[in-house]
């Protein structure tokens, strides 16, 4: 191929970007200097007009505190868009955001966005249009077990095996890898929010306390566990009472907490049950010598890889900074695009 002045020039210059695109939180990573953005997943809009009036950190910290023409929403429901031009917004914020840190002007920026395994032809359409609207020159889709994995640094390209559990806010997406290609996949729509919703409900129906899920998160990041720990702990939770419909704080402990998480609990561990049930002998053999790596923001959940290990006989291990996994990985493709895009998933159509 002769040399082109102007695409050395592009590729020289050019933006490369790696996007988590969470239900929770959206990471922005670009080449060359790491993760320059990690904020929530939430937009405030104004109701009638839709038009956004913040996005990120400042809309998270408006929720359930809006006028009311005012709304604050998280435009993905379980990792896909559920709101299209909220969501185009969003990006479009976060992209042009990632541009301003650049010293020179730069072209459009390449953009690799990680979806959830499971998602749809439909809704993986509407992740690549919403990145090419927000201002992309190019885009590409991931699955995010799969930029978890290259993120966490297992050896996806070899041919002994590996395995993901990553445990989001809307899904949980786990994967066994062999030489570049996945193996067994699951994509399970409870993770950090049905977490979170399984504690509002039993605050509700133990104690009659209306809590919010911002409350729960909090709830379940101090004292929310999958294992019995060794000094159990407690926090005060505080909500409006459903019976006098006054504010109230009531104290629960994390054996309660642990108790109001193992139905989702029990539901992850079932599912990765069922995956290790269709995976090849050979294959099992090396899982059960490098152990299965979880990733994302649930992972960190207390005691929930001794609670994986006791129940699936195996080396559990959570990854070095087990919220990034996917936003590194998704970054670490534009690298060298040309040998990586075995890693990328397909889009009808010509997407990528």
């Amino acid at each position: 191929m002769a040399f082109n002045p102007l695409n050395w020039l592009l590729g020289l210059f050019s933006l490369d970007i790696g996007i988590d695109l969470g239900t929770a939180n959206t990471l922005v990573m670009v080449r060359g200097k790491g993760i320059v953005i990690n904020e929530p997943s939430w937009v405030a809009i104004e109701k009638k007009s839709k038009r956004p009036l913040a996005i990120g950190a400042e809309a998270k910290e408006m929720v359930g505190r809006t006028p009311a023409n005012v709304v604050a929403l998280r435009p993905l429901k379980d990792g896909v868009i559920s709101e299209f031009d909220i969501t185009e917004a969003m990006l479009e914020y976060f992209i042009g955001k990632a541009h301003e840190q650049s010293i020179v002007p730069v072209p459009r920026p390449r953009v690799v966005v990680g979806i959830p395994s499971g998602a749809t032809e439909v809704e993986k359409r509407a992740v690549y249009d919403a990145t090419m609207a927000a201002g992309a020159r190019e885009a590409y889709l991931i699955e995010e077990p799969t930029a978890g994995a290259l993120g966490a640094g297992l050896p996806v390209g070899e041919v002994r095996g590996s395995m993901i559990v990553d445990i989001g806010g809307g899904t949980t997406e786990l994967a066994v890898f062999s030489m570049g290609g996945i193996v067994v996949s699951r994509s399970l729509r409870v993770a950090g929010d049905e977490m979170d919703q399984d504690i509002v409900a039993y605050i509700r129906n133990k104690y009659n306390l209306l809590t919010g899920e911002r409350m729960a998160e909090r709830v379940k990041i101090a004292v929310g566990s999958a294992y019995p720990l060794k000094e159990e702990k407690t926090i005060a939770v505080r909500g409006r009472n459903l019976v006098s419909g006054l504010p109230e704080a009531v104290e629960v402990s994390s054996v309660e907490i642990r108790e109001a998480l193992s139905g989702s609990v029990r539901t992850i561990i079932d599912t990765i049950r069922d995956a290790i049930d269709e995976i090849p002998p050979e294959l099992i053999a090396d899982l059960m010598e490098a152990g299965i790596c979880l990733a994302g923001g649930g992972s960190q959940l207390l005691g929930l890889s001794e609670r994986l290990s006791t129940e699936l006989k195996m080396r559990v291990w959570v990854a070095a900074d087990p919220l990034t996994c996917v936003v590194r990985g998704a970054g670490s493709i534009l690298e060298d695009l040309d040998t990586n895009k075995q890693f990328l998933t397909s889009l009808d159509r010509g997407a990528s």
